[in-house]
């Protein structure tokens, strides 16, 4: 009778390997792509750099198309901000390692932040996931670090203390994920960077505008305030038209089938989340432009009503549309984009909304989250140097532990190491897309002087 093989010491399955081989299984990726080639990008192949951004709005509301090229006009960050489209074509054809994760896909400065979870912990975490899809590690990474260069220059720095800014964000990466390759994986997806570990990285600006703002937050959620567009009218609580940006729907079918894809919205929630929306009626429904680089997709906002006017929820409905990453990695497979979203948002985040769901309307796909949740963004083109580093490093963190969540974290340890070779390659990369940043920014700027384009200031 044959022998039962034995397995090891700990218990763990023979044709399973260990952490110890899957990080040497990414030590050994270096050969085939060494960290230092990570600094390489070369622009010359580039296409016209507006012809990619003109393109990327085919699919938005024409209308709105001016509001988001006014605020990208604003600086070379908010450039960047609604670049993404741009940055993916850049990233395409540079040298990866070969391992993928669940990725952000726009992992800049200002897609991080604080909110609270279902238990109403305030948590630090990535929370924006428009572009989500499974792809490269690196090249999150690199949008991240490229845009602690620009923000640097923006507020002021010169070049070598913002590359130190950027390669301070990609330590703080590499280390995180030193961290989470000594985990198990269930102590992996119970991680998060809680408001008590935060302050011992984040800048104390930072932490008491958010300290303050979650006052507010707290004010808000059991105090049932509401943001200043949602006034007391003669039938009660409604949304405030403030045009361009917040209008409610001329068109009385489409407002009609919007509301049909609420309905059908509920479907993808857990059971006990829709007995809990199913206490909620609707009562006002508008759109409302959000952010630099959603500005021009389908965006609602939904009040509805529980016991009283004093026990409120706002929904937003945001339209997903194919992430800018689709064209290089191939298609979702999600059928819905919607349902991309949010399952990427559900991989990536240590918590998520208790409301996120998706919808599939007529003619366009959706998610469905609440409006405000005890949100915080910081004003990152408002911080001094040690501020900037500090939020740089610890975003830099929280980008790791998203991905140590449906990445092998042992095998992106192994290539990434203990020394600084890494940190310094994106160091350099950051440095070099800054410049091409720049480069953009000004055809931008030029293609609106030239009328190739129009531009509206709204802020």
């Amino acid at each position: 009778m044959a022998k039962r093989k034995a397995r090891g010491s700990a218990g763990r399955h023979p044709d399973v390997p260990s952490a110890a081989q899957r990080y040497e299984a990414g030590r050994k990726l270096r050969t085939k792509v060494p960290r230092s080639r990570h600094a390489e990008w070369e622009p010359s192949s580039r296409r016209d750099p507006m012809g990619l951004i003109i393109e990327s709005n085919a699919t938005r509301v024409q209308e709105l198309v001016p509001i988001r090229y006014g605020r990208m006009a604003l600086s070379p960050f908010a450039f960047y901000r609604g670049a993404a489209a741009l940055m993916a074509y850049d990233l395409k054809d540079t040298r990866v390692s070969g391992i993928n994760a669940q990725i952000c896909g726009d992992a800049h400065l200002s897609n991080f932040g604080l909110f609270g979870t279902p238990e109403r912990r305030i948590i630090f975490d990535v929370n924006d996931f428009d572009e989500t899809r499974r792809g490269p590690w690196e090249w999150d990474v690199k949008r991240l670090a490229a845009s602690c260069f620009i923000a640097a220059r923006g507020n002021g720095a010169r070049r070598r203390p913002s590359r130190g800014v950027a390669q301070a964000s990609v330590a703080a990466y590499r280390d995180e994920m030193q961290t989470m390759a000594k985990l198990g994986y269930v102590d992996i997806w119970y991680t998060w960077l809680d408001l008590r570990r935060a302050l011992e990285i984040v800048p104390r600006s930072y932490f008491m505008a958010a300290r303050d703002r979650k006052r507010q937050a707290i004010h808000r959620t059991y105090s049932h305030g509401l943001p200043g567009f949602v006034v007391h009218k003669k039938k009660g609580l409604q949304i405030q038209d403030e045009r361009p940006l917040i209008v409610h729907l001329d068109d009385a079918e489409r407002a009609r089938r919007l509301e049909l894809d609420i309905i059908h919205y509920r479907d993808t929630l857990e059971p006990d989340r829709q007995t809990l929306l199913n206490r909620y009626h609707l009562v006002d429904l508008a759109t409302k432009v959000v952010g630099v680089g959603s500005v021009g997709t389908r965006c609602y906002v939904a009040l509805f009503l529980g016991r009283d006017d004093r026990d409120s929820l706002l929904l937003q409905i945001k339209e997903a549309q194919a992430s800018v990453l689709e064209r290089y990695l191939g298609k979702s497979r999600y059928a819905n984009h919607g349902e991309r979203v949010v399952n990427g948002q559900r991989l990536m985040q240590a918590a998520s909304d208790i409301f996120l769901g998706w919808a599939r309307g007529l003619r366009h796909d959706y998610y469905v989250r609440q409006l405000r949740d005890e949100k915080y963004s910081a004003a990152v083109q408002a911080m001094g140097m040690r501020d900037l580093i500090d939020y740089a490093e610890l975003c830099g963190r929280a980008l790791a532990r998203a991905h140590a969540r449906s990445g092998d974290s042992a095998e992106i340890a192994g290539y990434l190491g203990r020394g600084e070779t890494f940190d310094r390659a994106l160091a350099a990369f950051a440095e070099t897309y800054g410049e091409q940043n720049e480069s953009d920014y000004a055809a931008l700027l030029h293609a609106i002087k030239t009328r190739r384009i129009k531009a509206t200031l709204d802020l």
